[in-house]
């Protein structure tokens, strides 16, 4: 469906508390509402209006969370901004990825040799696509590069210089990686940046539902052997910086 134009808020949807506690606190005039269980706010930030929401992990809660807010407000774009493990070797925790592409990785037909992986909605033989994975418009990803020149993220996990943005390939899978060569395979076949669980089910969402989306994920583990420990020493950390970057391309969106 071809994205609508509209005049409605930002959306900006994170699963966990952590991941917007930082855009929470920065809300000015904030009204409370509850979205049949979803914690939600509306109001300003750097004087954009937007509505936040906390969608709790995995896909359906994304994708539930997603359509009650764009549903209720008619945002203007659809963004998630959270933290997510780490594909890439040549990336490190605290670097952001801004997606490119957003595909479900669990998604496609089980055969003897393993999962093919395929489009969400689909299968090959009833109403086969060659299309895997959510695009970000390209406008805004040239409208995004350009409010990031010369911003610079804070340094997190003990290195000297500041995190890195890159605009990649976001994997979405309803389980939390913590095995490298399941990162190893993921990188490898799929070339993703980052792996994560909500992302694909809110850009498949918006681009049904007719609404722009973006997904911005700040790594705060590799998604190896100890993906687990990292998460939990660095998600509020590389979160700041996740809500940092939003609020640099806010005028953008």
């Amino acid at each position: 469906m071809t994205p609508r134009a509209g005049s409605g808020p930002v959306a900006l949807l994170s699963a966990l508390t952590e991941e917007i506690e930082e855009l929470r606190h920065a809300l000015d005039d904030p009204s409370v509402m509850d979205l049949g269980g979803i914690p939600a706010q509306r109001g300003t930030l750097d004087g954009h209006d937007v509505v936040l929401a906390e969608t709790g992990i995995g896909k359906v809660n994304a994708a539930v969370t997603t359509t009650l807010v764009i549903e209720r407000f008619a945002p203007r774009m659809a963004v998630f901004t959270g933290v997510a493990g780490g594909l890439d070797p040549n990336l490190h925790v605290g670097d952001v990825v801004i997606a490119r592409i957003v595909a479900a990785h669990d998604s496609g037909v089980l055969t003897p040799t393993g999962l093919r992986r395929y489009q969400p909605g689909h299968v090959p033989f009833l109403n086969p696509t060659d299309r895997f994975g959510y695009a970000a418009h390209p406008e805004t990803l040239v409208h995004v590069a350009e409010r990031l020149e010369g911003f610079a993220l804070l340094p997190v996990a003990d290195r000297e210089q500041p995190p890195r943005v890159v605009v990649g390939t976001v994997l979405t899978g309803d389980q939390f990686v913590n095995d490298p060569a399941v990162r190893q395979a993921l990188h490898g076949e799929l070339g993703g940046q980052a792996v994560e669980m909500e992302g694909a089910a809110l850009t498949q969402t918006a681009e049904r539902l007719g609404v722009p989306h973006l997904v911005i994920r700040s790594l705060s583990d590799l998604a190896g052997a100890e993906s687990d420990l990292d998460f939990s020493r660095f998600v509020r950390a590389v979160s700041r910086n996740s809500a940092r970057l939003v609020r640099r391309i806010l005028p953008a969106l």
